[in-house]
């Protein structure tokens, strides 16, 4: 073999290579049906790297060895959608799916509907671009108009192709939506790695693969074998109008597809269906929290169009909670931020919807005792909205002999001071300001995404600073150095740069984020945005009176007294005043107008809304010229009621407010 030509028959040695790894890729990820073992995969991956790595001039971008990149990422630039990355609508029975089936062909005015009904993967949104075939952006849902740039940490989920096969390759443009899970399996022994090595644990797999997505360095979001599943093909270029042909389509280009579609022209047929996907959930190997129900024609779709955040064309039909029993060991005590002492069930562990539950919430005495809960019982747990675990019942045919009813102690679990259950309240607290888990506490809350987001002090740093005795208040971050960072565990020159750079940059939030960071107890987000816009600096606020703050239509008597009780504490204006002199400024750059238009109404939500967030309620008033109010008074406009509303609807009707329905509300927003 000449010089000349050995080049040549490496280069066609590192193609055949490339192509094989993605067949191989392609048969293990999409078809389930690998034709060889993983130590002969790894034996030609190696082949291919090491050649590579002697000839980089025949490297591809598309090759399988790049999916991993080099250094990590400093931060995740913003990426606008193409079009919004919508939320579904939810159903939770077989009715509300014929609801569903009602109005789509009242929509359409025509009997003759086809729908596609696909799993809902229990993951993370996510959105795909191809150009020519090759995978070139991804990005994160966000808040539906833009994600992050995660490209970088997409490249290396082994079933997301970096080339596309077949028909794939002769279009332009491709945008693909689909989700990224983690398998059970997976899930399980990355928990049972990070107990090994004392790290904290993933509640579920979905929780796992949001934190995986986040992680700047693409090397560690490798080894989590992370998934993806398209259910969603995007192209103007793409002539089919069936979404059925387009997930056909999609699988023909090489991507992973739930292997659980199809196609009904009946709603009765699609309940049969998700009735059949119920029964076998346990059986899959990842977690699924439903159906998704869509009108075939993408056409039809366009002329159904959206609802606020939520397409009118598709629904996800929500599966049942999930129950099990097990025994309850012991009912501990959790001690919050602000003291707020909660009871938790210590438990045998038990498998429920994919995550082993040893833990659930309580809630508070009087749940205690309403449902006459013991030690030793066997109790039923449920997953609320299949998240959060939760004692719903007591086997008490299964109560062994000589158990006994649980009462609070007297004094704090953590620092034994004295704790008090106050007028009106339903949970005791400790009355010691000092206690280490509300100092704890306290930070967390303050570090917080919603509140100061100080990136990388999570709770393992923290607990070392408090040990440390580096940090007792928020103020003590802001006298930090690089210095006292490196000797803690886990914290090279590097991160403890990084660390002091983003409390450093953290100096600059917004002055209702610095309000709710302080953690003054009954100001939420949604309080602090208020006092904020209204009071304008923190000197004007803490000036206020009790009768002050009342006077601000969203604040009550409850809020009110919390906030000049906060005020008072001189710890807290000490704080404050370490906080200023630190850098941080509280006072707001543009002072909210005080005059009112006439165009301008008031309206309080409660209750809970289908197919948009309080949040996201809120922006549309606020855009349109109204402001939301936190109580109902007399100067109250209207009341906008989703399920399960309460004592603010009964107040309403007995104010004679207007009472609005989801649908009369959404459509005011139109009309406006």
């Amino acid at each position: 073999m000449t010089s000349q030509s050995a080049p040549e028959s490496i280069r066609k040695r590192i193609a055949q290579l490339q192509k094989e790894l993605l067949d191989h890729d392609y048969r293990y990820y999409v078809l389930a049906d690998p034709v060889i073992s993983d130590q002969e995969y790894d034996r030609l991956m190696r082949e291919l790297t090491e050649l590579e790595e002697h000839y980089p001039e025949f490297r591809t971008p598309e090759s399988p060895t790049q999916r991993v990149g080099g250094e990590p990422a400093k931060e995740f630039p913003a990426v606008t959608h193409t079009r919004p990355m919508l939320s579904l609508s939810n159903t939770y029975n077989e009715n509300e799916l014929y609801d569903f089936d009602r109005r789509v062909r009242n929509g359409l005015g025509d009997e003759n509907v086809s729908y596609v009904a696909e799993i809902k993967f229990d993951g993370v949104a996510v959105t795909l671009h191809y150009e020519k075939g090759v995978f070139h952006l991804g990005a994160t849902r966000g808040d539906g108009m833009q994600g992050d740039d995660i490209t970088a940490n997409l490249r290396t989920v082994r079933s997301i192709p970096l080339q596309l096969r077949n028909d794939g390759r002769n279009y332009s443009r491709l945008e693909i939506r689909g989700e990224i899970i983690m398998f059970k399996d997976d899930f399980f022994a990355l928990n049972e790695f990070r107990e090994e090595h004392g790290q904290r644990l993933f509640a579920n797999p979905r929780n796992a693969t949001a934190g995986t997505l986040k992680l700047q360095d693409s090397k560690i979001v490798a080894q989590r074998k992370l998934r993806f599943f398209a259910y969603q093909l995007l192209s103007d270029d793409v002539k089919s109008d069936s979404h059925y042909e387009r997930l056909n389509m999609l699988l023909d280009m090489g991507l992973p597809v739930g292997n659980k579609f199809e196609r009904y022209t009946s709603v009765e047929k699609v309940i049969g269906f998700c009735r059949n996907i119920e029964k076998e959930r346990d059986e899959l190997p990842y977690e699924i929290d439903g159906v998704v129900v869509k009108v075939d024609s993408l056409s039809r779709q366009d002329k159904l169009g959206t609802i606020a955040k939520s397409p009118r064309w598709a629904t996800a039909y929500k599966f049942t909670a999930r129950k099990a029993e097990t025994k309850l060991n012991a009912i501990a005590l959790q001690v919050g931020r602000v003291g707020t002492i909660t009871p938790v069930a210590e438990l045998d562990p038990v498998l429920l919807g994919g995550t082993t539950v040893k833990r659930a919430t309580l809630h508070n005495e009087d749940e205690i005792k309403r449902l006459d809960v013991r030690t030793g019982d066997t109790v039923i747990v449920e997953k609320g909205g299949d998240v959060i675990p939760k004692i719903t019942g007591v086997v008490k045919e299964k109560r062994p002999k000589g158990t006994r009813k649980f009462s609070f102690p007297d004094e704090c679990p953590v620092c034994k001071s004295g704790i008090k259950r106050l007028d009106g309240e339903a949970h005791y607290y400790c009355m010691n300001t000092e206690c280490p888990a509300q100092i704890r506490g306290r930070l967390e809350h303050f570090v917080g995404r919603q509140a100061m987001d100080i990136d990388g002090l999570g709770e393992a740093i923290i607990d070392q600073l408090i040990n440390h005795k580096l940090v007792i208040t928020p103020a003590d971050l802001y006298d930090l150095k690089k210095e006292d960072l490196v000797p803690l565990d886990r914290m090279g020159e590097k991160s403890a740069s990084n660390l002091i750079n983003a409390i450093e940059k953290s100096k600059a939030q917004p002055f209702n984020r610095i309000l709710y960071a302080l953690g003054i107890r009954h100001v939420g987000l949604g309080v602090a945005r208020v006092l904020a816009g209204e009071f304008g600096s923190i000197e004007a606020l803490q000036k206020a009176t009790e009768e002050e703050l009342t006077n601000v239509p969203e604040i009550g008597p409850r809020i009110a007294q919390s906030v000049v009780a906060f005020f008072q504490e001189q710890n807290n204006s000490e704080m404050i005043g370490r906080l200023k002199k630190a850098g941080i400024t509280f006072a707001t750059e543009h002072r909210k107008q005080k005059k009112q238009t006439r165009k301008e109404k008031t309206f309080v939500l409660t209750g809970a809304l289908e197919s948009l967030t309080r949040d996201e309620a809120q922006a549309l008033i606020e855009t349109r010229g109204g402001k939301v109010s936190l109580s109902v008074s007399r100067k109250t406009d209207y009341v906008v009621a989703g399920s399960g509303a309460g004592s603010k609807l009964d107040k309403a009707r007995e104010l004679n407010v207007t009472i609005l329905n989801e649908e009369e509300f959404l459509n005011m927003v139109k009309e406006n």
